[in-house]
């Protein structure tokens, strides 16, 4: 279809309402020609029988009623190559790093296809990600999604550029790489990311796609799913097992609520819409392993959670979707820790699938229970302390109270370029364990102690 409608009767925000077209379908990208000769795009949000309400990705500034509109009878797609990675692209697709355009190989929709729940496989494969509070205690299994949910001020995306780095399946020749998603970051974030995927040398096996928090609010709607189609294009054509590391998920909701305020819908909770849910279940559910596809796409999407409330509608919602969620502490944070995880609230509901023997190790389980269950107490103790004094402790408790500064210290704390192996994660644990009396490792089998604790592997 290509009549120019120059029939615009309001232009609002990011959006702009034409009317008197033909029937035009839900989705399809808008080309808008400007009076001054300049062209930008657009996609159609609404359309109904009289009115067809388009968003504008590019901002409707200089558009006026003499704008012509040509709707091109097809939806936004994205041109798709192996030649993708090494490469830093904008949220809509375009080159940021002074390279060429890509030369396509195909053009895939964005929206993607829907995964059958039947055709979907277990996720049963360890992802080594070189951090011990992921690891250890909250396994990442290929096909997972799960989130991370931190702060505003916390260092979510050194974790997410560290993850980037150091993820792989280890004793795996199978290709890997990692796809990044920025979404309204600064300048500085941005020019941050970029450097340390070069200095680094991980841009050789990634796609980076930024949405600078001056670009228009609409692009950031689409700059996950470019992210997500070059993913699944990766997985599922090339047999690469592919890392989407989606940040910051909370401005992509504003996003969602700006467009939805541009529209005069009905608000939700706190002003979010009411289909926020499907919107992100659209995001979360693009992960997964496929039978008889050797590829697979895992999913971390970051989150800032508003004042640090997680019954916030954005974790809130992200946590009936995705299997789990990585916490960011912030109390963690201001003791100098890095990175601040706080294992407790943290849970991956696909470990148990991913770890053992075969996988990381036999042990891995008895440890990460114990490691937990003893933290938990060493916390609870902190709250006692803090009441009655550490003197009207049992020397038991006085133990559990110590284990947990040993466990921050030594376990959780690493170094932003510390890779740790499985076995090393397990290590450190073992050594932090042996500092306790092995009457309280009440979760692990003897058999295990008698394998690896220090104490029996000297003997």
């Amino acid at each position: 279809m290509t009549k120019e409608y120059k029939t615009i009767t309001e232009i609002s925000g990011p959006l702009i309402f034409i009317e008197k077209t033909e029937p035009v379908g839900y989705g399809e990208l808008v080309h808008i020609n400007l009076p001054d000769g300049t062209t930008k795009r657009g996609q159609v949000l609404d359309t109904s029988a009289d009115i067809v309400a388009v968003q504008v990705f590019e901002g409707t500034g200089g558009l006026n009623e003499e704008s012509g509109v040509v709707f091109s009878g097809e939806t936004i797609k994205l041109p798709v190559s192996k030649d993708m990675l090494g490469r830093i692209l904008s949220g809509s697709g375009e080159p940021l790093d002074g390279g060429p355009r890509i030369i396509p190989e195909d053009r895939v929709d964005v929206n993607g296809a829907s995964m059958n729940p039947y055709s979907r496989m277990p996720p049963v494969d360890f992802i080594q990600t070189g951090i011990s509070t992921i690891d250890g205690t909250n396994t990442l299994v290929r096909g997972q999604k799960l989130p991370i949910f931190s702060g505003s001020g916390l260092p979510h995306n050194e974790i997410a550029l560290q993850i980037a780095r150091q993820a792989k399946v280890p004793g795996s020749e199978e290709p890997f790489a990692v796809v990044f998603a920025a979404m309204g970051i600064t300048n500085e974030e941005a020019q941050y990311f970029m450097e340390d995927f070069e200095k680094t040398g991980a841009l050789e096996r990634a796609v980076v796609f930024l949405n600078l928090a001056d670009d228009p609010a609409v692009e950031r709607l689409i700059t996950p799913r470019m992210a997500l189609t070059a993913a699944e294009y990766l997985a599922y054509e090339h047999d690469m097992h592919v890392l989407v590391i989606l940040t910051d998920i909370t401005n992509y909701c504003e996003a969602l609520r700006q467009m939805g305020a541009a529209r005069e819908e009905v608000p939700g909770r706190r002003g979010y819409p009411g289909y926020m849910y499907t919107d992100l279940a659209s995001l979360y559910e693009r992960a997964g392993v496929i039978k008889g596809r050797k590829g697979s796409v895992t999913q971390f999407s970051i989150l800032t959670m508003p004042g640090d409330d997680i019954t916030h509608p954005i974790p809130d919602l992200s946590g009936y979707i995705t299997e789990g969620q990585i916490v960011v502490s912030r109390e963690l944070h201001r003791k100098g820790i890095y990175p601040p995880i706080n294992v407790l609230p943290s849970l991956s509901r696909l470990m148990n699938s991913g770890i053992g023997a075969g996988k990381t190790r036999d042990d891995h389980k008895a440890v990460s229970d114990q490691m937990y269950a003893g933290y938990a107490e060493g916390r609870d103790l902190r709250g006692l302390v803090a009441i009655v004094g550490k003197e009207a402790l049992s020397e038991r408790d006085q133990r559990i109270l110590e284990f947990a500064d040993l466990f921050e210290d030594r376990f959780v704390r690493q170094g932003r370029d510390e890779d740790r192996s499985i076995e090393d994660t397990l290590n450190v644990a073992w050594d932090i364990l042996s500092e306790l009396p092995e009457a309280l490792l009440t979760r692990i089998d003897n058999k295990y102690i008698d394998k690896y604790h220090p104490a029996h592997k000297s003997n």
